[in-house]
């Protein structure tokens, strides 16, 4: 997973997506900058070049130790530790001024002098031979970062901002090194082995991850915490037993939320990190999909309001096939499955056709959008109730009960709304609802790009259209959603038209009523 320029060892910066059938780029769109490929090297046996004789260059020697690699460090000078690595066989020191010969058998370079022009010129003849060079603090002389690094036992963790700011690097491995218990390490191991019993159990690499899954959070680990290894090794022998013949849910239907993935749910995010294929609606952020597992097949299926579709029976088709072969399936779909997601039309096919299944809920726009725009959807001063609608279609817009939508102290969350904001304007208008009353639209809800546009119902077709909003966007029409103007804190103020009508809140109550 890469945040911005911080990339972290333990995750990859690509993943694979399809359209239809056809595989696109991960990017969604956005622009990727260039960035550091995270990998781990194998240097048994390999040469490693540190040139440079102090502290710094001992920290470098110090990481290297445990490699397997022959490491040679050259200098003028020495520090007293690498002078008794160099007695005990540990290193290799070579005496003197810098010579291009040190180069011709390494295959990896670190120049750690303090000596900026001598730097510049080891990364120069390192870069002829093709060799990877790194040159401590100096990144734009470097070919490789070295990356803060958190180790337990075999397990690495591996940060890295790409030379940027080794500060934050250093941060977020100090906050690691708190979080992570040496119990890790252990695990590691006992999963080392357990390895080739693991596979014989599980050859299927779906039910083998999801075997990790449960493994990961059971008995063995806790055992090792209470420093019995041995009881740890019979738990996890018994666990591939009891899962061997267990049969593991085949599809999930999973809430993404409205975009920003820190609002994912945990349950969410694990099941995420189990899919063999996720059947993704284009109202799911590029920002949750990076957070899937990285080699799991990402199948767009295009529901999204007011654009392109695909059809209902071809979503259910794809389950179907899919979970047949024996693949773990995510249905992910933005907001929450069951809230204008047809996610019940989906249990009812699943439950037909004998397929196992679970639901993981997410947070629907309308409690998000509204959470982020500063509007609470009910307050005791001007609003007791509050009614989620759809305005997708025409046709089920005709079915509603337009005189009760129109009462007043009551908040209606309008789904997929945009395009259809005229006929709501008028079907409220007519059926007595008030021409002050407040509206605000959240346009691309939780994202970095959020907007909100705030206005009264006689304006709303107006504004609707002078602004050009695009799904996704949810309508809130009430006397709440004019605090979208006083309460506002994520993005950029409200838009409110100069010489508009401006929506008025109740006043905020004080803190004597507030008791």
């Amino acid at each position: 997973m890469s945040k911005g320029h911080i990339d972290v060892g333990i995750a990859y910066l690509c993943k694979k997506s399809l359209a239809g059938k056809v595989r696109i780029p991960f990017s969604h769109g956005l622009v990727m900058s260039t960035q550091l490929y995270p990998v781990f090297l194998d240097l048994r046996g390999k040469t490693v070049l540190v040139v440079g004789g102090g502290a710094v260059a001992t920290r470098k020697v110090q990481s290297l130790l445990d490699t397997g690699a022959s490491i040679r460090v050259g200098a003028v000078a020495f520090d007293e530790q690498l002078v008794a690595l160099h007695k005990h066989g540990r290193v290799c020191c070579i005496t003197g001024e810098f010579d291009a010969s040190w180069l011709d058998q390494a295959q990896l370079v670190i120049a750690a002098t303090d000596d900026r022009l001598l730097n510049q010129r080891i990364s120069e003849l390192a870069n002829a031979k093709h060799v990877f060079v790194n040159v401590v603090d100096d990144a734009p002389l470097s070919s490789f970062q070295s990356p803060a690094r958190v180790k337990r036992g075999p397990l690495q963790i591996a940060i890295s901002s790409g030379g940027s700011s080794p500060m934050l690097a250093r941060y977020l491995r100090e906050k690691l090194e708190t979080e992570l218990d040496d119990s890790l390490g252990e695990l590691a191991r006992l999963f080392e082995k357990l390895r080739s019993e693991i596979r014989s159990f599980f050859p299927d690499l779906a039910k083998r991850r999801r075997f990790f899954d449960v493994a990961l959070r059971g008995e063995a680990l806790q055992q090792i915490r209470a420093g019995k290894i041995d009881a740890a090794e019979q738990a996890m022998r018994n666990s591939l037993r009891e899962n061997a013949a267990a049969p593991a849910a085949r599809v999930a239907l999973v809430g993404a939320g409205p975009g920003d993935p820190g609002l994912l749910t945990l349950r969410a995010l694990r099941v995420l990190n189990l899919a063999d294929v996720i059947l993704c609606d284009q109202l799911v952020s590029a920002e949750v999909l990076e957070l899937a597992r990285r080699d799991a097949e990402v199948i767009a299926v295009g529901k999204r309001g007011g654009g392109s579709c695909t059809a209902q029976a071809e979503i259910h088709n794809l389950m179907l096939e899919h979970a047949r072969a024996g693949k773990f399936v995510v249905r992910l779909k933005g907001g929450d499955p069951f809230v204008f997601g047809r996610g019940g039309e989906e249990l009812e096919f699943l439950r037909a056709h004998q397929i196992a299944y679970e639901v993981v809920p997410g947070i629907t726009a309308a409690l998000a959008c509204a959470a982020y725009s500063g509007i609470p959807l009910t307050h005791r001063n001007c609003a007791q109730s509050v009614r989620f609608v759809t305005a997708h279609c025409k046709g089920s817009q005709d079915e509603l009960d337009w005189p009760a939508l129109a009462q007043e102290r009551q908040t209606l969350a309008i789904y997929m709304g945009a395009s259809t904001t005229r006929r709501l304007q008028q079907k409220l208008l007519m059926h007595g609802r008030d021409r002050s009353t407040p509206f605000a639209i959240i346009e691309n809800g939780t994202r970095a790009n959020q907007r909100v546009i705030s206005g009264v119902l006689s304006q709303l077709t107006t504004l609707v259209e002078r602004h050009s909003v695009q799904a996704p966007s949810l309508l809130i029409i009430g006397e709440v959603a004019a605090y979208a103007t006083q309460l506002s804190w994520f993005g950029p103020e409200p838009i409110v038209e100069p010489g508009a009508i401006t929506p008025s809140a109740p006043r905020l109550l004080t803190m004597a009523e507030a008791a």
